[in-house]
């Protein structure tokens, strides 16, 4: 256990979090995504859903503000119009710890892909069907240069 960081990112998780570089990204996923086939890098996280993942793996990354577009989430159906309660609850994660940032809803196919050609994928126990999402790491700016 550390100070400050929350309990449900383990070492592994930490420190792939941590080797990331800018413009890396991660993928977070649903219990029934096939990760392992999927994954260059696989991070399970057995037992915990994708809400608080998600919430715990954004108090510590910083999200890319050099793009217009760093966060997206997965469809129901492959249709990128509809949402399920699921997406609102990350979109509302996703606000909180990345204000100015939208999700974008990619369609099945264009997820699929972006997933394949992820840093790493984090594979958690959510149940809910199309709980998934990538997130594009940023920089942690210097205090002298911090932007606006």
């Amino acid at each position: 256990m550390l100070i400050g960081i929350p309990a449900l990112l383990g070492p592994e998780l930490l420190a792939l979090l941590r080797a990331m570089g800018h413009g890396d990204e991660i993928a977070v996923v649903d219990g029934n995504y096939p990760a392992k086939e999927q994954a260059h890098r696989l991070i399970r996280a057995d037992g915990h859903h994708l809400v608080p993942t998600l919430d715990a793996i954004l108090s510590v990354l910083p999200v890319d503000d050099a793009v217009p577009e760093a966060l997206f989430r997965a469809s129901v159906k492959g249709d990128p119009l509809i949402a399920d309660p699921v997406h609102h609850e990350m979109e509302a994660i996703c606000a909180r710890r990345a204000p100015g940032r939208r999700v974008v809803a990619l369609a099945g196919a264009d997820f699929y892909l972006r997933v394949r050609s992820a840093h790493a994928i984090v594979a958690t126990s959510e149940p809910r069907l199309y709980a998934n999402i990538i997130i594009r790491k940023g920089v942690i700016y210097p205090p002298e240069t911090r932007k606006s």
